[in-house]
């Protein structure tokens, strides 16, 4: 499995879960914003990890570490870590719903560069073989049984 369709799958997932943050934060109290975002944490974070330590590292010797497109995808997922660092640290309930909402904003663009430019990017410089090789890495870390 290319490593690239497994982060796809990862977004698929987590579009889900923004749509459930956009749908129910204007009616969810601060604790149980908080408790919802933090779900959609949980798999955010150990997403972008993956991405950083698998993906983004493999295509550094291609496009270095200087402005480019890994320069802005890192600094995306530092803003996203922000915006969750923001809701759980808030204590106004408006400001929870402002992190949030821009939570799924950045993160929802964020997937659609990686998606559309990104990846194919990723498969042209790194070929097929090494995405399969990264998507084995992903399945390991995962827990994920391969057929």
């Amino acid at each position: 499995m290319k490593v690239t369709d497994a982060f796809r799958g990862e977004h698929a997932a987590l579009y889900a879960q923004f749509d459930r943050v956009e749908k129910l934060a204007s009616s969810l109290e601060l604790a149980e914003l908080k408790q919802l975002v933090g779900t959609v944490e949980a798999t955010l974070g150990t997403h972008a990890t993956l991405e950083d330590e698998l993906l983004f590292d493999a295509l550094e010797a291609h496009l270095g570490t200087g402005p480019g497109p890994l320069y802005v995808m890192r600094r995306e997922h530092e803003r996203v870590e922000a915006e969750l660092a923001r809701v759980a640290a808030a204590t106004e309930l408006d400001d929870a719903r402002a992190g949030a909402a821009e939570l799924t904003r950045v993160a929802r663009c964020h997937f659609g560069k990686e998606e559309q430019v990104l990846f194919p990017m990723a498969l042209e410089l790194l070929g097929e073989q090494r995405i399969k090789e990264l998507g084995t890495v992903w399945a390991e870390r995962r827990g994920v049984i391969l057929a």
